[in-house]
């Protein structure tokens, strides 16, 4: 008897009115965005024994986030910092978290106040003072980069990503958010960066790292990203939740199609930018991207 594939679970969970019309976030409606998503994946676990499954008490967590796009198309500071007290109240100490990107004028630019004492969750870039990249490159398959020594440096991670479209890779999400972890990014732009986001991820100081995707799809660029265009920015409202990062990049990539699709835009298969880098990602065993394998639960809050 063929044995039954194990099913990927993806959380969605949509903000009701989360978003105001100049574009203010309600922040008791995004921490029960939060709190649910985080209950959904736990089940039947508890949401403090499903963290401490991910999060040991000893660990210090790395939140990789997005800035690259500006204030208005980065990861927002009040979901990171809801994300940070959700889990400094019932795992990891404020004092090992760590939030953070490849600059600190990209992290200010998008709203974060850097901060790098001794108490506290940390802010700061791979080129704060004393930071950097590591000395040595990491070849892997068909990558050679120097990884951010916070990303080394962490025991355990989180990408806290944006969903939005790219013109090269197709999207870019909870994966291609660790293109920003490495010295040289820009070398792995080729073939619409396939294979290079899936190897990237490969690298055991991602892979071995990293525990849980959340992808920021409060506004979705859904064309002409990854910069921030109003006419193709969509107001989604929504976070999404896995453990597989490479199934939440697919459902990303099936919400950005649905948005093109709505608007009469090509697919991004017909635009020659598909991001088959998701499929060599499950071709490494870094997760699925088959939709039959993934179990979405969408609710509103």
């Amino acid at each position: 008897m063929k044995k039954r594939q194990a099913m990927s679970k993806v959380i969605i969970v949509k903000g009701k009115n989360l978003l105001s019309s100049t574009g203010d976030i309600h922040n008791e409606t995004l921490l029960r965005m939060l709190r649910r998503g985080i209950s959904l994946m736990s089940a039947p676990k508890k949401s403090h024994e499903f963290l401490r499954t991910l999060f040991q008490k000893r660990n210090s967590v790395g939140i990789k986030i997005n800035t690259i796009a500006g204030r208005m198309l980065s990861t927002r500071p009040e979901v990171t910092h809801s994300l940070a007290a959700i889990l400094s109240e019932q795992t990891v100490s404020s004092d090992d978290i760590i939030v953070w990107d490849r600059a600190n004028r990209e992290l200010k630019e998008a709203g974060y106040r850097l901060s790098m004492g001794n108490t506290g969750v940390k802010v700061f870039g791979t080129d704060a003072r004393g930071i950097g990249y590591d000395p040595d490159l990491e070849s892997h398959l068909s990558i050679g980069s120097r990884f951010s020594s916070i990303q080394t440096s962490v025991t355990a991670a989180i990408s806290l990503a944006i969903l939005k479209d790219h013109g090269l890779a197709g999207i870019t999400a909870g994966m291609k958010n660790y293109f920003g972890a490495i010295h040289n990014p820009n070398k792995y732009h080729d073939s619409n960066c396939n294979p290079f986001v899936a190897e990237v991820f490969d690298c055991s100081m991602i892979k071995s790292r990293h525990k849980f995707s959340i992808l920021d799809a409060l506004i979705v660029q859904f064309h002409r990203g990854p910069s921030y265009h109003s006419r193709w920015a969509a107001k989604v409202e929504s976070l999404i939740f896995s453990t597989d990062p490479v199934a939440a990049d697919a459902v990303g990539w099936k919400i950005i199609e649905r948005l093109r699709a709505a608007e009469g835009l090509p697919s991004l298969k017909e635009e020659d930018r598909e991001p088959l880098y998701i499929f060599a990602a499950e071709k490494l065993g870094l997760g699925t991207a088959d939709p039959k394998a993934i179990e979405i639960i969408e609710e509103e809050v």
